[in-house]
């Protein structure tokens, strides 16, 4: 199940994987990596993965989230508990090479 959305100008899309009905985390997701523009305002687009793997009961939410700038693409993957564990955690990670590329930039 995937959805694209274009607000603020940066493409979202999200793709739920071996789940459905989770409006609410999409809505979450799409909020979170929106905060990313604020580190660095040159973003095209974004894709947001959602998986549920059904074998693993610890760290069964898996979050991938790849982030499109000029020239390049930056990528943030985690598992954990509860999707917006692993989502926060992407977006932390992307914000750390954002700003890193924003300085080499300068």
């Amino acid at each position: 199940m995937t959805k694209a959305v274009v607000s603020d100008a940066v493409n979202v899309k999200v793709t739920l994987r071996h789940s459905n009905n989770h409006t609410d985390i999409e809505e979450y997701a799409r909020n979170a990596v929106l905060e990313l523009t604020k580190v660095f305002p040159g973003i095209i687009s974004c894709h947001i993965i959602l998986d549920h793997q059904k074998n693993d009961f610890e760290k069964n939410k898996l979050a991938e989230i790849t982030v499109h700038v000029p020239q390049n693409v930056f990528v943030a993957k985690e598992a954990g508990v509860v999707y917006e564990q692993t989502i926060d955690t992407c977006v932390e990670a992307l914000s750390r090479q954002l700003l890193r590329h924003k300085e080499k930039m300068q």
